[in-house]
């Protein structure tokens, strides 16, 4: 894996948790504005809008850059719009950056004895 498509994943990972925290606040400033006088919701729903098209940026390059399969590109969409999704994309993220840094440490211990 070359820095660039390490950097996009990266960057897709640091912020899917956010997402995921800001949509869950944004589902909370919801109920709280329809039982309450208190409504967040503007600001909350900002501030998600904003996390989210980043995610949906940072998906796209690390789409283009990894060449992942549609079917694993699609996953990291839907965990997107799922409340909790992007907990479970910052897992499957960082489980698939440790397997490249795994195989590429392997690649150059394997071209250094040969």
């Amino acid at each position: 894996m070359d820095l660039k498509t390490a950097t996009a994943l990266r960057r897709l990972r640091l912020v899917s948790a956010p997402e995921a925290i800001s949509f869950l606040l944004l589902l909370a400033c919801s109920v709280l504005k329809r039982t309450t006088e208190f409504n967040a919701v503007p600001v909350m729903g900002m501030v998600h809008g904003v996390l989210f098209i980043l995610y949906v940026i940072f998906w796209a390059d690390a789409w283009n850059r990894t060449k992942w399969p549609v079917k694993t590109a699609a996953l990291y969409f839907v965990l997107s719009v799922l409340p909790a999704g992007g907990f479970f994309a910052d897992r499957k993220l960082r489980r698939e950056a440790e397997d490249a840094v795994i195989a590429s440490r392997a690649r150059q211990e394997g071209a250094v004895s040969a």
